[in-house]
C-alpha cells in the first residue's frame, strides 16, 4: 500500500468559485421545489456568516435543502472521503472539505477555522453518517469545545421526511411532499462565552432530537410506493416474536421473519402491523432500540461477539478509486473490531479498533447497488470497506455493538457518556 499516494487531508479548504454559486443553488433547487420543502427560520433571518451550520443526516438531500438555506453565502460542507472518488477537484471547488469518519482529525479544525476567518459558513454534520431509522445518531462531545474554538453564531438546520423519503436502507424516492426544515440560531457569540462545554453539548443534542417516522404519521404523509419495505430487513436483523437474528426478509410492503414465518405490512403511514398476532413493534424505531437493547445485554455479560467472518477488504486511500486490498477475516467482539488480510504479494495488513477509539462506525447496506452490505472503517490516511461473506451476520448489529462496547468503556474508566454524546 506504499506506493498509492494519499489524499492530501492538509490542503486548505477552497472558497465556493464564484460561478459555481448559482450553479449549486440552481442544481438544488428542483429538489426542493419538488417535495415542497418547508424552510423555518428562528433567529436566523438576518444573520450573516461567518457562522456554524450543524445539520442532521439522513439523506443526499440534506445537502440540497442547506444549500437553500443559506444561499447566497459561501460555504465550506465537511464531507465523508468516498463522497470524493473520481470527483475532487468539483468537490474541492464547490467549497467541500474532506473527512474520514470517526477519526480525532486535528488538521479538519484548523481547516474550520480558516472557513469562519473567510468569513463564511462552515457546515457540519455531527452524526456522521446517515441515519438508520429516522432518529437521532450519537453526537461526539467535542461539538462544545468546538463550538468555543470557532466563536461564531451556531445554527442548527433539523430536516424532516428526508429519511421516509428516501431511506438509507432503500433509496428509491418515494416523492414525499411537503418536507421540512427548521434553521434555528442556538447560541451568539456572547452566549458561548456565558455557557460552559456541556450546557452547549446540551442545547445541541435537544435540537437534534427528531423521529421522521412520528413526523410522517402526525403530518398524514402516506407513501404509497409498493416496495417501501424492502430493504427494512437489513435494519431489523432480529425478529421480536421468535428472536432469531440475520432471517429477516423484505418484500414489497411486507417484513418476514424466515424462521418462524411471521410477517409484518409496512402500511403508507409508515407504521408496522403484524399480519397475524400481535404487534409487537409498530414504530420502527422502538423495533430498532429493542435490537439495541439487545445487543446492550450482550456486552454487559461480555458475551458479544460476531464470530470470525471470511471478508472483502476494499481500501481507499485517495479519491481516484477503492483498490482491492484482498481477502481475510474480520472478528468484532469485546476487543472491537481486528480485520486481517493478505494482499495479492503476500503481504498481510491488519486494522484493530479498540472499544475506547470508536465511539461508532460507519456501515453501508448494499453498497452502490452491488457490493453488499460492509463496515467502513478509517485511519488518519486510510479508509477499508470490508465486506463480509455470508448471511450469518448484521452490520447494524455492529454498528449498535460498537456504541455500546464504547458507553461500556466509558463507564469501566469513571466517565460515562452524557445522554445523546460520546
Amino acid at each position: 500500500m506504499k506506493e498509492f499516494q494519499r489524499f492530501d487531508m492538509k490542503k486548505p479548504p477552497v472558497r465556493t468559485k464564484w460561478y459555481l454559486r448559482p450553479l449549486t443553488y440552481l442544481l438544488s433547487l428542483p429538489a426542493v421545489i419538488k417535495h415542497k420543502t418547508i424552510i423555518t427560520k428562528n433567529g436566523t433571518e438576518s444573520l450573516k456568516p461567518p457562522y456554524v451550520l450543524l445539520c442532521n443526516h439522513n439523506a443526499f438531500m440534506d445537502f440540497k435543502v442547506a444549500t437553500k438555506a443559506i444561499f447566497p453565502a459561501r460555504a465550506n460542507y465537511v464531507v465523508a472521503i468516498d463522497g470524493f472518488i473520481g470527483r475532487e477537484k468539483l468537490l474541492r471547488d464547490v467549497g467541500c472539505i474532506c473527512k474520514r469518519k470517526f477519526t480525532n482529525d486535528l488538521t479538519l479544525i484548523r481547516q474550520l477555522k480558516k472557513v469562519i476567518q473567510n468569513g463564511d459558513v462552515a457546515v457540519l454534520y455531527p452524526e456522521a453518517r446517515y441515519s438508520l431509522c429516522g432518529t437521532t445518531a450519537v453526537l461526539p462531545s467535542s461539538l462544545g469545545k468546538f463550538c468555543k474554538m470557532m466563536d461564531v453564531p451556531v445554527v442548527s438546520l433539523i430536516c424532516h421526511g428526508h429519511h421516509v423519503n428516501s431511506p438509507f436502507w432503500n433509496l428509491h424516492d418515494r416523492k414525499v411532499a411537503p418536507t421540512e426544515a427548521e434553521m434555528t440560531l442556538l447560541f451568539s457569540r456572547e452566549d458561548l462565552k456565558k455557557y460552559s462545554d456541556d450546557e452547549i453539548n446540551s442545547k445541541i443534542v435537544d435540537s437534534f432530537q427528531y423521529d421522521d417516522y412520528a413526523w410522517q404519521k402526525e403530518r398524514g404523509i402516506r407513501i404509497k410506493y409498493n416496495k417501501r419495505a424492502e430493504g427494512l430487513h437489513s435494519v431489523l436483523y432480529q425478529c421480536p416474536h421468535c428472536g432469531k437474528e440475520y432471517d429477516m426478509r423484505s418484500e414489497g410492503a411486507k417484513l418476514i421473519c424466515g424462521a418462524c414465518g411471521k410477517s409484518w405490512s409496512l402500511t403508507e403511514l409508515g407504521e408496522l402491523c403484524a399480519d397475524y398476532g400481535e404487534t409487537e413493534f409498530s414504530h420502527i424505531p422502538d423495533w430498532y432500540e429493542w435490537e439495541r437493547a439487545n445487543v446492550r445485554k450482550e456486552v454487559r455479560e461480555g458475551t458479544y461477539s460476531s464470530g470470525k467472518l471470511k471478508v472483502k477488504v476494499q481500501s481507499l486511500p485517495n479519491a481516484k478509486r477503492f483498490i482491492c486490498l484482498g481477502e481475510g477475516t474480520l472478528v468484532h467482539d469485546m476487543n472491537g473490531f481486528a480485520v486481517r488480510v493478505t494482499d495479492k504479494d503476500g503481504d498481510e495488513h491488519e486494522m484493530i479498533k479498540t472499544p475506547a477509539s470508536l465511539y461508532s462506525c460507519h456501515i453501508e447496506y448494499n453498497y452502490l447497488g452491488k457490493h453488499g452490505d460492509c463496515v467502513d472503517l478509517n485511519t488518519l490516511e486510510d479508509t477499508w470497506y470490508v465486506y463480509p461473506y455470508g448471511n450469518d451476520f448484521s452490520v447494524t448489529k455492529m454498528a449498535l455493538a460498537t456504541e455500546e462496547l464504547y458507553y461500556l468503556h466509558r463507564e469501566l474508566i469513571g466517565r460515562p457518556c452524557k445522554p445523546g454524546l460520546a
